[in-house]
């Protein structure tokens, strides 16, 4: 049996996924493609331009959270993913959680019916984590894509480990698997 990449993206629903890497931002808007709570601390001086998601979705069905700390932060996450008002939640983490915040943040996606996400610099992975993915840019030969990249699932409880060539198609607003062959 073949393991794609329909077989794990979409993220499966009412459950939190966690992203590292250089395109792990990217990965969390393109995994959003709806309205979507975004929740950084808001010490952290870079910050998301939502006309700059007009390719992905309207910058009105993106909501901004920036509490003062990861404490808060995740407060507000549970809840958000608890409440189920809004269908996907990414939340940007600065350290590791431990056991309890991770199993937390899944009974209340699990409660709400609502994705999360969980950005995450490397190495700083939950064991609650339904899935982790690696996400990296490519290099388009032809310079004509700048939204290809290297999707890699490096945790999976209930599947298989893989990656995958993805690009980004405006028009549908999809992912599309690249080929192997249209790779070389």
């Amino acid at each position: 049996m073949r393991f794609t990449l329909s077989d794990a993206f979409p993220l499966r629903s009412a459950r939190v996924h966690e992203v590292c890497g250089v395109g792990a931002k990217s990965f969390a808007i393109m995994a959003a493609q709806d309205r979507c709570l975004w929740i950084r601390e808001s010490w952290q001086s870079d910050t998301l331009a939502p006309h700059g998601l007009m390719p992905f979705f309207a910058p009105a069905d993106l909501l901004l959270a920036q509490p003062k700390d990861q404490a808060d932060a995740l407060a507000v996450a549970e809840e958000a993913l608890k409440d189920g008002a809004l269908p996907f939640v990414v939340l940007e983490i600065t350290r590791p959680l431990n056991l309890r915040e991770g199993r937390r943040l899944q009974l209340a996606a699990k409660a709400g019916g609502t994705t999360g996400l969980c950005v995450i610099p490397e190495g700083m992975g939950s064991n609650a984590a339904e899935t982790r993915w690696k996400a990296a840019p490519l290099f388009d030969e032809q310079g004509e894509d700048s939204t290809l990249q290297r999707w890699e699932i490096i945790k999976n409880k209930s599947g298989t480990k893989k990656a995958w060539s993805v690009k980004w198609d405006a028009q549908t607003r999809r992912i599309n698997v690249v080929s192997e062959v249209a790779q070389r």
